[in-house]
């Protein structure tokens, strides 16, 4: 599987974007999908997650309430909607596909990850 993040931008606080992943090659659909984030100066940590179904997710406490992690198995597509912005959330954002049906945030049980999109949120 071949992931491909896109949606990235600059945006200003309080604002929105919506991120999307895409799979080549073959579909994803059986997979859990998570979005991972690396900040300037920061280890990668999990954002958000979903599984096969779309019907189970994980948010990090850290984008409870304002990210939400959803996807469309017919279109081959998981997004990540983020929405009220902040400084904070600028960093390199990447999707990966787990090794089996559900999300985890631990990022040794994704088994596929995509390039990232950068994400730059101002003040």
């Amino acid at each position: 599987v071949q992931l491909q993040a896109s949606g990235g931008g600059l945006v200003q606080a309080g604002g929105s974007l919506r991120l999307s992943c895409t799979a080549s090659r073959r579909t994803f659909s059986n997979n859990g999908v998570g979005w991972f984030r690396r900040g300037p100066g920061k280890e990668r940590e999990f954002v958000a997650g979903v599984d096969w179904k779309g019907s189970s997710t994980l948010h990090a406490d850290s984008v409870k309430g304002r990210f939400t992690v959803s996807r469309d198995n017919a279109g081959n597509v998981v997004y990540l909607q983020m929405n009220s912005l902040k400084p904070e959330d600028t960093a390199l954002y990447y999707c990966a596909a787990a090794r089996r049906a559900f999300a985890s945030t631990n990022a040794r049980e994704y088994a596929y990850w995509g390039q990232g999109t950068l994400v730059t949120v101002s003040s």
